[in-house]
């Protein structure tokens, strides 16, 4: 019997952990656990992924809500510990890099309860992000480092961990998006939005080197009250963001921008899909626009997913009005004349969750990953 404790906390690890839980429950003598940290507690940005994604209950949810980081890590590891005392798992699953993924995996390690970190190797080489101080210290710590892609290893291998510490699976959520993908169809979430049968974007903003500075915040929303002249510019919300243009008196610059509810991840999927391109400042939707074929500005310096950038459809560009404005024309004119030919990396190809579960599970039984398509 092998027992697996999967730690989630906020919307990206939902997406990861499913083709993981969903893996594991085919494989004889495994028990799991599902704990939600409760790091995001907003109902429409936490609740509603569950359902979506066909994710049982959690077993415990540890309720932390919104913090400084060091007040969130600090809960979060306070409530687990007696969590993991009372399940006495083989394994704490934990996965991307919030701050429940490094208080957990610091928890399990001093508990000497073995840690297995699935999205690892991930390097951004940007050590403001709080995301990157996460993901490096879960990797010190894990036991067993299971990286996306290739790239993953490379910078494991780097920081001295050992290779019998690295497993290569590939990529969870792109098994997730495969799975719903047809689900996501089916709601017709262009037709909801009155924007089926037309050219649009979709939109996502949300960190704070994007948002939480005026003059930042307001080149964004130019730019995409110029991209709304071009095409309808669909663009759910997030809670911070909407606050920031209201505390900054921003709201005339959206004026033609249609600004929704934050979304369910398959409605969401379904806008995504159709969309002539995405301009984003989050880590899955580099991934996800990768793997539909999309074109995605990423408003970012830097990416911790180059995977995406040398073989998929994501490219880095500047928060400026200028620079969004120059790629968007570059974009719709390689989409124009035909010269826009995505691909697909290695290990993208829907059985990332079966790789996971066996090298947790059944090691020796580990499927190898698939190839480029």
């Amino acid at each position: 019997m092998t027992s697996l404790l999967h730690v989630v906390g906020a919307r990206p690890n939902f997406m990861k952990v499913a083709p993981v839980l969903r893996a594991a429950s085919a494989l004889p003598g495994t028990r799991q656990w599902l704990v939600h940290t409760g790091q995001h507690y907003d109902a429409a940005m936490s609740d509603s992924f569950f359902a979506d994604l066909e994710l049982p209950e959690p077993e415990v949810n540890l309720g932390v809500g919104s913090a400084s980081h060091a007040v969130q890590t600090g809960r979060i590891m306070i409530e687990f510990e007696p969590v993991l005392d009372r399940l006495k798992p083989d394994w704490v699953v934990v996965y991307g890099d919030v701050n429940s993924t490094v208080a957990c995996a610091l928890v399990a390690s001093k508990k000497r309860v073995k840690v297995a970190h699935v999205e690892a190797g991930l390097r951004s080489r940007d050590r403001e992000m709080p995301e990157e101080i996460n993901r490096i210290l879960t990797d010190q710590l894990a036991d067993l480092c299971l990286t996306p892609s290739r790239d993953g290893d490379a910078n494991l291998a780097e920081e001295g961990i050992a290779p019998e510490r690295i497993r290569f699976v590939g990529n969870v959520m792109v098994d997730t998006l495969l799975h719903l993908r047809g689900r996501a169809r089916e709601l017709r979430a262009p037709e909801t939005y009155g924007v089926s049968g037309k050219h649009y974007a979709f939109v996502t903003l949300h960190r704070p080197s994007n948002v939480d500075q005026r003059e930042t915040l307001a080149e964004l929303l130019k730019a995409l009250d110029d991209l709304a002249s071009q095409m309808p510019v669909v663009f759910p919300i997030h809670p911070r963001t909407r606050q920031r243009i209201q505390e900054f008196g921003l709201n005339d610059l959206a004026r033609r921008v249609t600004l929704l509810e934050p979304l369910g991840y398959l409605e969401a999927l379904s806008l995504v899909e159709k969309a002539s391109l995405v301009l984003t400042d989050s880590g899955g939707l580099q991934e996800e626009t990768t793997v539909l074929g999309v074109p995605c500005l990423t408003a970012r310096a830097n990416t911790e997913r180059p995977v995406t950038v040398s073989e998929g459809t994501n490219r880095l560009v500047a928060s400026t009005r200028s620079a969004i404005n120059a790629a968007v024309a570059d974009v719709l004119s390689r989409l124009g004349n035909g010269s826009f030919r995505p691909g697909r990396p290695e290990g993208w190809d829907g059985r990332a969750g079966e790789r996971v579960a066996a090298a947790l599970v059944e090691p020796a039984a580990l499927p190898a990953a698939g190839a480029r398509r």
